[in-house]
């Protein structure tokens, strides 16, 4: 008996379980989202879909005699779209014995930031089910009809790029606005006025059919910079009828093409920048760093746009503010480059595909990044036109590429490094004559046709110091395999071969063989990597830091980019050549430059104490190839100045075969010198 009574309070138990279902299937079914809370719930998880006719279809009958669907969205779409409403979460407060009334607390994320309030909604009971009563007060609880939602932002300033001396590299500066005065502007001259501005006929008509273009307003069309160098074109512009000139404010990079490729420039977002930094505060027409300085210090630079969000009454007065972020503009950055030396390095050059470092060798402090030819920063800040960017990239000089960030094959500049790693294990005498070989050597007859050759021949001893003074491949071909390529191979990757450049614009990794391939398996191309040919290929800056050993003692300097008033010199790899063969090796290279047969005696300056060394690279198929180029290197460091005026410069130009090898690079380099030295501020 007592089993039957169990079966049958089971069987009413399920029967009003399935009579509750039908019911609440029966409501829902009829547009009920059951109780207010949820109602509301569901309303509040429309508005972040932007799914307005669905909020609009869980208001009560009066709201929706009150208000239609245009209307509604309209104003709903404005307010939260305006406002940039990217989250929100709604918290039940604990409800009273009003069923039609809900309590909650509403947090909202915006362009400005979060805002939180209050509020409460009220609910109608209608055939269908709880429905919302709907009032502006719903949007923000003291917003009325007559109210409006004000969005105000103010664009952040972007911050500016100085050199050590505080001249300006890239920063806000005049420039010059070409526009039009409609009623003024005759069609006939469209294609004249596109030519000088390198803009096209559709881009000025579209211009003027802009909604807010009369005939009497200024409607500008491209930023310039003008001056002394474009009065002809400021001139060509005026002569045509609506043609204006206003002045304006924008981007500028007063070096120019001199300092292009390190200071990059900025260009307006696309939509896969905005995809890419989606919580970054870009917004459609933000402006992004797209190389060099630009880039590295973008997220310094570019700042945090202000915004305020608050309520208008009918009157035009501030009524509430809802939400507000104070504007943060960007970093100024101070860097370490000096922009003389910057601007002389490239003028010295400018006709030539070359790069240049010159850096403090005793601080590590780079104080020009140069690479010739280049672009000029301005074109792309004030907007480059199509013929100007194709003939950019078709350029045979590479104007885009930085090369000092490139490898190259170092040629004779890399012996004092051979010199030292010989040394420092012992391998290699400074002393001793590994036989003068006059121009041309090979090792045995195994080599076949193959020789090392020499361009310098001299009659003394071939011990290191004629080696250097002379740029005897030869000797240098031998120190190789006496060396031996394991003991090589191990002293150049303890200077930094094959690694990642510590420096913040990166630069590639210097090698000595390809990858996979091992020094020690081959005597020809062991003998060939001993003055720098071979598979050997180096980067400038890293050849640079290795060059700052022969000034520190053997430990080769950190390279630094942001200038920092009175910090410590920092290395990048210590002990990398014992003193007593960076004194030897460093000693020898004085001789380069003092002694009148050095490779480099046309660079000696007077009352500065120089050490230095030449190289010359060729760049060709087969040692029979007489159609190669040549690779002109030349380095040179000061030995006896204050550690706040110690000065390395490393230089490398293309194509200098039959125009003098490394002695055009010396050309062009000893005035530069002459003055830098003198005076190093100039």
């Amino acid at each position: 008996m007592k089993k039957k009574w169990i079966i049958f309070i089971i069987l009413l138990l399920v029967l009003a379980a399935v009579a509750a279902a039908a019911v609440l299937f029966f409501r829902k079914g009829k547009g009920d989202q059951g109780a207010p809370g949820e109602v509301l719930q569901a309303y509040m998880d429309k508005i972040l879909e932007k799914d307005y006719q669905g909020m609009y279809g869980l208001l009560d009958e009066e709201s929706r005699n009150l208000w239609s669907l245009e209307e509604f969205t309209e104003r709903n779409q404005k307010i939260y779209e305006g406002i940039g409403l990217s989250g929100m979460e709604i918290t039940f407060s604990e409800q009273g014995e009003d069923e039609a009334r809900v309590d909650y607390k509403t947090v909202m994320e915006t362009e400005a930031g979060s805002i939180q309030f209050q509020n409460y909604a009220r609910f109608s009971r209608e055939e269908e089910g709880w429905r919302l009563q709907w009032n502006d007060g719903l949007i923000f609880p003291d917003l009325t009809a007559s109210d409006t939602v004000r969005v105000e932002e103010t664009a952040a300033s972007r911050g500016s790029i100085y050199d050590r001396n505080g001249g300006l590299l890239a920063g806000s500066g005049a420039v010059s606005s070409v526009g039009l005065v409609p009623g003024k502007y005759q069609e006939e001259n469209g294609e004249r006025l596109a030519a000088l501005l390198e803009i096209t006929v559709e881009d000025i008509q579209a211009a003027l059919e802009q909604s807010w273009v009369t005939e009497d307003t200024f409607v500008p069309l491209k930023k310039i910079r003008l001056g002394e160098d474009n009065e002809s074109l400021e001139q060509q512009l005026l002569e045509i009828p609506g043609v204006m000139i206003t002045e304006d404010e924008d981007r500028v990079y007063p070096l120019g093409e001199k300092a292009g490729l390190l200071v990059g420039y900025i260009q307006e977002v696309t939509a896969e920048d905005l995809e890419k930094h989606p919580d970054a505060g870009y917004v459609t027409g933000s402006r992004i760093g797209r190389a060099g300085l630009e880039a590295l210090y973008e997220d310094r630079l570019r700042g945090t746009s202000g915004c305020r969000i608050y309520i208008e009454d009918e009157n035009g007065e501030e009524k509430e503010i809802l939400a507000e972020q104070p504007v943060q503009n960007g970093e100024d950055i101070t860097v370490t480059i000096d922009g003389q030396l910057q601007s002389a390095l490239y003028d010295a050059f400018a006709g030539d595909k070359s790069c240049h470092v010159a850096m403090n060798p005793e601080t590590g402090e780079v104080l020009a990044l140069v690479s010739t030819p280049s672009y000029d920063s301005n074109d792309f800040a004030l907007g480059m036109s199509n013929a100007q960017w194709e003939n950019l990239n078709s350029d045979p000089g590479q104007p885009m590429y930085s090369r000092f960030l490139g490898t190259y094959a170092p040629g004779s500049s890399i012996k004092p490094v051979v010199a030292a790693i010989g040394l420092a294990d012992g391998k290699l005498d400074a002393g001793a004559d590994l036989g003068n070989s006059h121009g041309s050597w090979q090792k045995d007859e195994s080599w076949g046709t193959y020789t090392v050759n020499s361009a310098h021949d001299y009659s003394g001893p071939a011990n290191l110091e004629n080696a250097l003074i002379y740029s005897d491949n030869t000797y240098f071909a031998k120190a190789a395999l006496q060396i031996g390529g394991d003991s090589l191979a191990e002293g150049l990757d303890k200077a930094g071969f094959g690694q990642e450049i510590p420096f913040a614009l990166g630069g590639a990794a210097s090698q000595y063989v390809n990858e996979g391939e091992d020094l020690a398996e081959d005597e020809i191309r062991l003998a060939d990597t001993g003055y720098g040919q071979g598979e050997m290929l180096v980067n400038p800056l890293h050849l640079a830091s290795i060059y700052s050993a022969f000034s520190n003692g053997g430990d080769m300097i950190l390279p630094v980019l942001e200038y920092q008033e009175g910090s410590a010199p920092q290395y990048w790899l210590q002990d990398v050549f014992p003193e007593q063969a960076v004194d030897t090796v460093r000693e020898d290279l004085i001789q380069v430059i003092e002694n009148p047969e050095g490779t480099g005696a046309a660079a000696r300056v007077e009352g500065a104490a120089l050490a230095g060394k030449t190289g010359t690279a060729e760049i060709k198929d087969s040692q029979s190839d007489t159609e190669g180029t040549e690779l002109g290197w030349f380095n040179v460091f000061t030995t006896d100045l204050p550690e706040d005026r110690a000065f390395l410069l490393v230089s490398m130009v293309e194509d200098v075969k039959d125009r003098g090898g490394s002695g055009y690079v010396i050309d062009r380099s000893r005035d530069l010198l002459s003055s830098y030295l003198a005076d190093s501020a100039f």
